[in-house]
């Protein structure tokens, strides 16, 4: 056995169970620390004033939109080279890795440049007031023109990870976080010789903390102490390379898109309820994405199994490492929904505790609470797909849940359902059952095994 494979072969071999806690128990803590950088942002550019923190609570609408691009090519690159590193063939997965990092820098120069220039005709388009727009223009612009920092930090990640090293991604987050908390106050208020920048600073924090990550990320792959080296040669565009990473790409990224843009349509009816079903929905949202966060990093996990023991021609062990991770995050969900039953009117208090905003906060929580379990069948599979190369199938299927079910089955709760956000809430549980249902039937049909990329 050589180095190569030593470092691989709690993927190919042994304990499945352990090789998903392994590769998924890091892949949380860094979707942990990318959630708690956006809060620092929001913590010290608060003490600013509220203008200050609408400015850049309006810009994250923007910048939100470019992690649909980013996911796509993230779940492209971890499916080429997880295939290629499963079969033994590092050289290729290093190529692949290149071409994804080529994409990043590529993908950053577009963004910084229309950036640069339409800021604050984006910001416009949102409606915010004239000062918000002023200062929100200049956080934007940093950092759409620093974009290529985030994009290098996600992609040279997903490099690591389909190549089965969640170690260093994980390193890499907590670095970009902690060098954050320094820059933060510092460049937002100044100190001695480092003048007080305001909005602009948090920017400027943030794009150098995000540098110095991918830095991290970028010299673990050129030194060759990962389970992947990437040589410079590797980032010479290639063409055919770029494509196979957009073919597989680009369907995840329809199908993030598809998520923002009806998350966007069910914050409008909510809307239409009043303002406590607003605060409600947003509080009810946070407490529903912190519940699926281990679903996406097991997913992650099913998807490096998948992908490399597809590449090793071990379809079975591929199935079920798949089906070992919904599992295993579905016992979480069943734990996680309990506790959410339960303790619903508690837990919305914690964050507001008007009793209208608790009293429908506490029934968002308990309708989608017992449906939580096709979440985690829904998103493992669809990760562990991916990793497969196949992400078409599972974008329509997404689209046609999401935009043929949810939504109008949420328009018509709003209008004849009593409580109307009732009607709503289970829309959104239809639309998870329904989901899940659909993602584990194409699964079990077996296509994705024998998918070539």
């Amino acid at each position: 056995m050589t180095a190569f494979d030593n470092k691989t072969n709690h993927v190919l071999g042994g304990s499945i169970s352990r090789a998903l806690l392994r590769l998924a128990a890091p892949m949380l803590a860094s979707a942990l620390l990318q959630n708690v950088q956006s809060l620092i942002d929001l913590f010290w550019v608060g003490r600013l004033g509220p203008q200050a923190l609408a400015s850049v609570a309006v810009s994250a609408t923007i910048l939100m939109l470019l992690f649909p691009m980013l996911m796509g090519v993230s779940t492209g690159t971890m499916a080429v080279v997880s295939r290629a590193i499963g079969g033994g063939r590092p050289t290729e997965a290093a190529r692949a890795a290149g071409q994804s990092l080529t994409l990043a820098l590529a993908l950053g120069i577009v963004s910084g440049v229309v950036g640069w220039l339409f800021a604050e005709s984006f910001l416009r388009l949102l409606g915010p007031e004239a000062d918000v727009i002023a200062a929100g223009a200049d956080y934007l612009r940093v950092n759409l023109l620093g974009s290529f920092s985030v994009f290098l930090l996600f992609l040279a990640n997903a490099a690591l990870q389909g190549a089965g090293d969640t170690l260093r991604p994980m390193y890499a987050m907590g670095l970009a976080n902690l060098l954050n908390i320094v820059l933060d106050p510092l460049l937002i208020f100044g100190l001695g010789p480092v003048p007080a920048l305001g909005v602009r600073g948090a920017a400027i924090a943030t794009v150098l903390s995000q540098a110095a990550g991918a830095a991290l990320a970028v010299r673990s792959l050129a030194t060759g102490s990962a389970a992947l080296t990437v040589p410079l040669s590797a980032w010479k565009p290639d063409r055919a390379r770029c494509g196979r990473i957009l073919r597989i790409g680009i369907p995840g990224s329809g199908q993030m898109l598809s998520r923002s843009l009806v998350n966007a349509f069910m914050m409008r009816i909510v809307a239409g309820c009043g303002t406590a079903a607003v605060a409600a929905y947003g509080t009810g949202m946070r407490f529903h994405m912190i519940l699926l966060m281990p679903a996406f990093a097991f997913g992650g996990a099913a998807a490096t199994m998948v992908g490399q023991n597809l590449g090793a021609e071990q379809p079975t062990r591929a199935r079920r490492a798949a089906w070992a991770a919904v599992a295993m995050d579905g016992a979480i969900m069943v734990a996680s929904g309990v506790l959410l039953f339960a303790a619903a009117p508690h837990l919305i208090a914690l964050f507001n505790s008007d009793p209208e905003v608790v009293a429908i906060g506490s029934r968002f929580l308990r309708i989608l609470s017992p449906f939580y379990i096709f979440a985690a069948v829904g998103i493992v599979l669809t990760r562990a797909l991916s990793g497969a190369g196949d992400t078409l199938v599972p974008m329509i299927l997404t689209i046609v849940t999401l935009w043929g079910l949810q939504a109008p089955l949420a328009l018509a709760g709003a209008k004849w359902w009593r409580p109307a956000t009732d009607g709503i809430w289970w829309a959104m549980a239809a639309s998870i059952i329904m989901n899940g249902t659909l993602i584990a039937a194409w699964f079990l049909l077996d296509r994705w095994s024998k998918r070539r990329i």
